[in-house]
């Protein structure tokens, strides 16, 4: 007897290969409503409009989840559902390394959040430049964020050199020729005498530093102010803080969609830390 066609909320993985639920594994609205989508009963109507995916695959009432290996999205959103993850926003004041360790003996990101449970920085930026890092064990949110393809946008405000001309303005916007090719278009808007505000979605390698070389004004100073949707003035250098949860789910959106942050990005396997600047 042939095998019936997949009903409306059958859960199949990608490929059309069968994947059991987890023995003892959570009901789905429950890991949900943890996460902070709503109440279970909200949740039980995102899984039913469709809305609610695991591992690719669209989830039926009564599904049940591994939270600390299967992939939930909601609307393409990942939502991160592991127990004992930890989300860290930190202000960097400049000097301090942002790996997890310096051969040299300098101050590291981590020196500055707690040690217990152990995180680890989303992306980077170079000694002299300050602003915000993610820190975090999430480790599918991370790779969503680091990887290039999926675009999320940082914005920056850059004390420079001198006073860039409308001219040199355009120029970033337009893209400038760096030894690495040729950068995307950003937002840039000039905010006071040589002052300038730069959103990019890349994450070339001192990307930032090395554009306003290209148009003849170094950078001074270099202040990251957002990553995606998320932003804190009131957050003092050297300073942490969590994340939110509807902080994480705009993180996971902005990188979360086929158009990504601001440039777009596939979902696509392997990771790459973004070195911004």
């Amino acid at each position: 007897m042939t095998a019936p066609d997949a009903v409306a909320g059958e859960d199949r993985p990608p490929g059309g290969a069968d994947r059991a639920e987890p023995p003892g594994g959570e009901r789905l609205q429950k890991v949900l409503a943890r996460a902070g989508l709503g109440s279970r009963r909200a949740c039980e109507e995102l899984i039913a409009d469709g809305r609610v995916t695991v591992n690719g695959a669209v989830a039926g009432l009564g599904r049940r989840v591994d939270p600390a290996t299967d992939e939930v999205e909601v609307d393409g959103a990942l939502v991160p559902v592991a127990e004992g993850l930890v989300h860290y926003l930190l202000n960097k004041p400049a000097g301090v390394v942002t790996t997890a360790a310096d051969p040299e003996g300098r101050s590291t990101v981590l020196d500055l959040v707690p040690p217990e449970p152990r995180v680890f920085p989303v992306g980077r930026l170079d000694l002299a430049t300050e602003g915000l890092v993610i820190l975090t064990n999430d480790g599918p949110l991370t790779h969503r964020l680091t990887h290039p393809r999926f675009g999320v946008e940082k914005e920056y405000v850059v004390e420079v050199e001198g006073r860039p001309s409308a001219g040199a303005v355009r120029r970033l916007r337009e893209g400038v020729d760096l030894e690495d090719g040729r950068t995307a278009p950003a937002k840039v808007a000039l905010v006071a005498p040589g002052v300038l505000r730069i959103t990019i979605h890349e994450g070339r390698n001192r990307q930032i530093r090395r554009m306003c070389e290209a148009i003849g004004h170094p950078v001074r100073r270099l202040v990251r102010t957002r990553i995606g949707p998320v932003a804190d003035r009131r957050l003092a250098p050297g300073a942490w803080r969590d994340l939110t949860p509807a902080e994480v789910r705009g993180l996971a959106e902005a990188a979360g969609s086929e158009s990504g942050g601001a440039g777009g990005g596939l979902r696509a396997p392997g990771s790459t830390l973004a070195r911004d600047r």
